[in-house]
């Protein structure tokens, strides 16, 4: 183990020390020559002090930690961090369930592994890198996955090549290890199409998959709208759950092909549910419209889902993302029946629970509104929160009961 050193400028330890798993460009004093991005480098303080150990790369964070242990990023690092993550899921349920084989195995931060993501469909593990880092270490890290979940993965997609932008090397996407065609999973008993060639992220939301659930036991008899709908996960566990019809409504084409193709694929022929390739603001401020051209044929929805992609993905954007919720919000109060339910969400990370709830609170305002607050909702289990980490907690929800 020969890595080389980044020293820490005097008091800029304090966080790693309370294990806050990033150093920023800012609290570096000096580094060795020849160090170059995606590197493994030891960390030290201004007194030499060994503090951590991490993938180096330009940027604002500098150092993401793999470990406050002076230890060697080796093939028994990785083996040991992938069996510690599936370990956990096991004990929770999510992992090596015939009725729910889609699951997220790998959190970054939440699993002390910054920059990796690995989501599991059934025999297919999809891989993410978010640093260079990770990237490098790619094939490592796919031969400790197939060590350490054996039978229950045969295949290992790549999948970084938008998440890596400004990479230029080959091999961005791809299979690493086998090379599977069946790319049906399953997700609580219902079948979904995961597009991990062209699809965001890996494929498909894992992270909804509570939320879905909860929204299923709110559905029966109601009318229910799926805004940004992208897959159509809402869409068909509202199907389950007994709604009477269901509209999913989204302005990209292929994810309303997507959606169509997931609620055929477990309600075949099911007149209940309709799509649309939609803006959602103009969907929305058109229900009650009912002499609008083209116009949808429900008047009127009890249960509408507010699912939309990340306002803000850097602190700048986040004022007029704020502004965004405010506007989305407000008009889904605005029409939704009397008596009716609200699931609105935000995935931005620079938008905290405070300021969510604080827009959702100034929409219900501007609509008039009597609005109660039923449920609080976040991300589930195996997307775990580094406890010293809370930038992890990305997911935030509100479930709403509208007067």
């Amino acid at each position: 183990m020969n890595y080389k050193q980044i020293q820490l400028r005097k008091g800029k330890d304090e966080s790693l020390r309370r294990f806050h798993p990033w150093v920023f460009s800012g609290a570096i004093q000096t580094m060795e020559e020849g160090i170059d991005e995606g590197d493994v480098v030891r960390v030290v303080t201004a007194g030499g002090e060994f503090i951590a150990v991490g993938h180096y790369q330009q940027g604002s964070i500098a150092v993401r930690v793999l470990s406050f242990n002076d230890v060697e990023i080796d093939d028994a690092f990785w083996t040991l961090r992938l069996r510690s993550a599936l370990t956990m899921r096991r004990a929770i349920g999510i992992a090596d369930n015939a009725d729910n084989n889609t699951y997220r195995l790998i959190h970054g931060e939440g699993d002390n592994l910054p920059g990796l993501i690995i989501d599991v469909y059934g025999q297919t593990a999809v891989m993410q890198a978010h640093s260079i880092g990770m990237h490098r270490q790619r094939r490592e890290i796919a031969r400790a996955l197939q060590n350490v979940m054996e039978s229950h993965i045969l295949h290992i997609y790549y999948k970084s090549e938008t998440t890596l932008p400004f990479m230029t090397a080959d091999d961005m996407n791809g299979f690493l290890v086998g090379g599977s065609a069946d790319n049906v999973a399953v997700e609580n008993g219902l079948k979904f199409y995961v597009d991990w060639l062209k699809g965001q992220k890996t494929g498909f939301f894992v992270d909804q998959r509570d939320n879905r659930s909860l929204l299923e036991r709110f559905s029966k008899n109601k009318r229910v709208l799926n805004m940004f709908c992208y897959t159509g996960g809402f869409s068909v566990y509202a199907m389950r759950g007994g709604a009477t019809c269901v509209h999913s409504v989204d302005s990209s084409g292929k994810a309303i092909e997507l959606t169509k193709a997931n609620v055929a694929l477990n309600f075949p022929e099911d007149a209940r549910h309709e799509a649309y390739c939609e803006d959602a603001f103009k969907f929305l401020e058109r229900i009650g419209q009912t002499k609008a051209p083209n116009h949808h044929p429900a008047t009127s929805y009890d249960l509408i889902v507010l699912d939309p992609p990340a306002f803000a993905k850097h602190r700048g954007a986040l004022h007029n993302a704020l502004k965004g919720y405010i506007r989305l919000n407000q008009k889904a109060i605005e029409k939704i029946e009397r008596g009716g339910i609200l699931f609105t969400f935000s995935c931005s990370q620079v938008v905290t629970k405070d300021h969510f709830r604080n827009a959702v609170f100034t929409a219900a305002a501007l609509a008039k509104r009597e609005v109660r607050i039923l449920h609080q909702l976040h991300q589930p289990a195996d997307h775990p929160i580094n406890i010293y980490h809370p930038e992890g907690e990305y997911l935030k929800g509100l479930v709403l009961y509208v007067e």
